[in-house]
């Protein structure tokens, strides 16, 4: 008998899907679309990129099925998928993720950003809406790696192989775009 690790709710889908069955398959994609696309959007910012980054990961996903081997949820292989596609797409934009000149920044100052991000829990709902609405003025490199670290549960070792930059640099920049962040939601205006 095989033990599993991550006892998941839908591996009797994902059992079905593995057998091509269109229905399983498209019981799946609505359960896991949203929240998948709600990724995409936080990494790409653009609602048409987003659609075509989250339907070349479902493809890519029920494509390469056979190698999910339920060592973790399916969504979670699903997200991994889903980050990849939408980074890719953000690579194809040339945008450069990481500045040079960010290196010299300084990390003194931190814990007090940190004090700046706790809410109380009747605060927290009102705020998050405000902080993703200010996360999306943000240039695409803080964004990504605010997003893949706040929201995706990423740490900065996985964030840097997933982007192709250090640890250190990803600290940088999560540790940059907290600030920026910061200053937009305390309304300075500037």
């Amino acid at each position: 008998m095989k033990t599993q690790l991550y006892p998941d709710r839908h591996v009797e889908l994902v059992e079905r899907c593995k057998l091509g069955e269109r229905k399983a398959q498209y019981e799946l994609y609505k359960l896991y679309s949203k929240a998948m696309f709600n990724i995409c959007m936080r990494i790409l910012n653009h609602m048409g990129e987003a659609e075509d980054a989250l339907q070349e990961a479902f493809v890519d996903a029920f494509t390469n099925l056979h190698q999910f081997r339920q060592q973790s949820t399916f969504g979670a292989w699903l997200k991994q998928i889903v980050v990849n596609k939408a980074i890719n797409h953000l690579r194809g934009r040339k945008v450069k993720l990481v500045e040079i000149e960010e290196f010299q920044e300084t990390i003194e100052g931190s814990d007090s950003l940190a004090d700046s991000f706790s809410l109380s829990e009747s605060e927290t709902t009102m705020e998050v809406e405000r902080v993703r609405n200010a996360m999306l003025k943000l240039p695409d490199g803080y964004r990504v790696v605010l997003s893949l670290y706040l929201f995706e549960g990423y740490d900065h070792e996985e964030i840097g192989e997933v982007l192709g930059i250090s640890e250190t640099t990803s600290r940088t920049q999560y540790m940059r775009a907290k600030r920026r962040l910061v200053e937009m939601l305390g309304g300075s205006g500037h």
